[in-house]
């Protein structure tokens, strides 16, 4: 029986991805869920897997090639059919396209003509936003895939349908303002200056971004810009925290995870939104609004050979340290297998970024916006620490809380972080 393998639903809001590698060819015998391409999408990178057991009888997609939801990926004859030959359910080894990462963003030539909208190109940048991880922007898949295409970003666009809900007319009026000039949204028309000609010095090698560094220079520019952000430094004792480590990380282990600073700040992170609420929201200044979340998602900052990618631990106050450091352990290995789908990365509340594996001081990290706050962590290291009658050497951790300053007051950033040394000084108190 011939069936279609095509490219399913994989978010909310994904409505298309790049086809970055092609694991199998005709011919081949594939079981279920063996990958059959490497997709990359604005939110993440995947491997998209056979639903059915048989052997291809057509590979529909190429390497480069952007790829819409429904489309086919590969014609399959099942197992169940009586065609199939013995010989050739042979299981081949996946061969992989050696072919240069093509994820640059297509020029206007080179979009096909449902794609080419009539947008003059000299006037000023829009941006080329995609929509950005974790937008509240209330707009149907269309009128999302409009404003991609015209390259605006949504989450700037003021919506006139019902409740604020954003039309396909909203967006193109969007447009018009940004081309014109007349749009007082922050950073809409920012043009980047013209290099210079960088081979009048030397030798230069030009490569493409990938949509992993792409996204991430999207969405920081956009933080950057839009978001006033103040940053705060304490240093935490984790003396009696490094001998609870040592103490109980064998326990973890053997469920599968690794008990780490990262883990256990998850679960301190956790507690402080509760005693913190304001941290746990997000602005929306078009309606002069604040939105309080009533659950608690904390995003983990993972290095991977592709870029920065943020999984999400969901539910983060409602499991044990013991859970939150298998799930990160997990979540970490799926974005360096690149097996981490896009809801993976969506819904967080709060950010971790944990630096202190490599080394480092102190550092500044970027609110990953529409966020108000991100928590930096530096590398711990041993210091003379005076108790009123000698010095005694202490393991201190450096933390960085960089904060939304339209929301967050300078004294209550400062409790915060507080508040979380002090739980991080005493590490009973997460069980409290």
């Amino acid at each position: 029986m011939l069936k279609e393998i095509v490219l399913p639903e994989v978010s909310d809001n994904v409505d298309s991805g790049d086809v970055v590698k092609v694991l199998v060819k005709a011919g081949d015998a594939v079981k279920a869920d063996q990958p059959l391409i490497e997709l990359e999408t604005d939110k993440a990178s995947f491997e998209v897997p056979s639903t059915d057991s048989g052997v291809i009888t057509e590979v529909c997609v190429q390497q480069g090639e952007k790829i819409k939801i429904g489309q086919v990926i590969v014609k399959l004859e099942t197992e169940s059919s009586p065609d199939i030959k013995t010989e050739s359910a042979q299981k081949t080894p996946p061969v992989e396209a050696v072919i240069p990462d093509n994820t640059a963003p297509k020029t206007v030539q080179e979009k096909t003509p449902e794609e080419t909208k009539p947008v003059n190109i000299d006037a000023p940048i829009i941006g080329e936003h995609k929509e950005l991880p974790g937008s509240n922007a209330p707009a149907s898949p269309s009128v999302r895939r409009l404003a991609r295409e015209l390259g605006a970003d949504i989450t700037r666009v003021k919506g006139t349908g019902t409740s604020g809900r954003i039309t396909e007319e909203d967006v193109k009026r969007h447009v018009k303002e940004v081309m014109s000039g007349v749009s007082a949204t922050p950073s809409a028309g920012i043009v980047q200056k013209p290099l210079p000609d960088f081979r009048k010095w030397g030798e230069v090698r030009i490569e493409p971004m990938n949509k992993v560094r792409m996204i991430t220079a999207e969405s920081m520019s956009y933080a950057w810009t839009t978001v006033p952000m103040v940053t705060q430094f304490d240093k935490a004792d984790i003396t009696a925290l490094e001998e609870f480590r040592k103490k109980y990380g064998s326990e973890v282990e053997k469920e599968g995870g690794r008990l780490t600073v990262t883990s256990i700040l998850t679960a301190v992170v956790a507690l402080a939104l509760r005693e913190f609420p304001q941290f746990n929201t997000s602005i929306d200044l078009a309606r002069r609004e604040i939105i309080f979340k009533e659950y608690c998602n904390i995003g983990i900052a993972v290095d991977t050979d592709r870029g920065l990618l943020v999984p999400v631990v969901k539910n983060a106050d409602k499991k044990s340290i013991t859970e939150l450091s298998v799930e990160i352990s997990v979540l970490a290995e799926k974005c360096r297998s690149k097996k981490i789908m896009p809801e993976e990365m969506d819904g967080g509340n709060f950010t971790i970024s944990n630096l202190g594996g490599i080394g480092g001081t102190a550092f500044t990290p970027i609110v990953y916006s529409p966020q108000v706050a991100i928590i930096g962590v530096s590398r711990s290291s041993w210091e003379p620490v005076y108790n009123g009658g000698s010095f005694i050497p202490k393991l201190l951790l450096p933390l960085s809380l960089t904060y939304d300053h339209r929301i967050i007051d300078g004294a209550d950033a400062a409790r915060f972080l507080r508040w979380v040394c002090d739980a991080l000084e005493n590490p009973l108190r997460i069980f409290l």
